[in-house]
């Protein structure tokens, strides 16, 4: 950090002087020897400043190269640190919160109009409000209902042309289905009627054993009974 020498050399007449034009200095060596006369200059001057106002001064230089020259009254970091609580502090705050309460009510503001337009536009939609137009307005307004009754047709063609083959689907579906429950009742059909053909073949044939059966044991009366064999004067006794 480099510190000027307050007051160690009496001020220079400026008399016989012209008046330097300000702009960029194309000669780079002019440029630099400006430079370092400038950097000193106002580096005096801040340090003039201090001392006669007791000032807090810190002035920071870039060259065109990076290089960095400073000077500060106290300490340079000290100075910025207290730079930055005072850009931060309550005033400075509030100072920028009013720009956007304004902007905020500004929005509103708008935000309010347009659902006020809102509100009037779906008025006349539903064929309120109709006698401020004029014929302009009027055929406005006859457009967008023409507009928007052919949207609303289209979009009900193409419910109807979703629906109808959505209910193709479903008959042909069903008609599947009938057929596979056809043919399983079929099915259910045939196996029952298997069955009792069986069974009817199994009862003729259990019919016809026994009928061969009767034919062998020959005619009934011809067969003796115990009952004809007991005397007629004898009785049965059971104890």
């Amino acid at each position: 950090m480099k510190r000027c020498n307050c007051f160690s050399s009496k001020a220079k007449s400026n008399m016989g002087r012209g008046r330097i034009e300000i702009k960029r200095i194309e000669n780079v060596t002019s440029r630099q020897v400006t430079f370092c006369k400038r950097r000193g200059g106002l580096f005096k001057k801040a340090c003039e400043l201090s001392v006669l106002c007791d000032a807090e001064v810190a002035v920071i230089v870039f060259s065109t190269r990076g290089r960095v020259y400073e000077y500060a009254s106290k300490n340079i970091t000290s100075t910025i640190e207290k730079y930055k609580k005072a850009n931060s502090s309550e005033p400075n705050t509030w100072s920028h919160e009013v720009p956007n309460a304004q902007f905020f009510q500004e929005e509103a503001n708008k935000l309010r109009r347009q659902i006020e337009m809102r509100q009037i536009s779906n008025r006349h939609l539903r064929g309120e409000g109709l006698d401020c137009l004029n014929m302009k307005e009027l055929r406005q307004l006859e457009t967008r209902l023409e507009k928007a009754i052919s949207k609303v047709r289209s979009k009900k063609h193409d419910l109807i042309d979703a629906e109808t083959e959505s209910v193709h689907k479903r008959e042909i579906e069903l008609a599947h289905n009938n057929t596979v429950l056809r043919s399983k009742v079929a099915e259910t059909e045939r196996v029952h009627q298997h069955e009792a053909d069986d069974g009817y073949h199994a009862i003729e044939a259990y019919l016809a054993r026994s009928a061969l059966q009767l034919n062998l044991m020959g005619p009934l009366e011809d067969a003796p009974t115990t009952y004809n064999s007991l005397s007629p004067n004898k009785s049965l006794h059971i104890w």
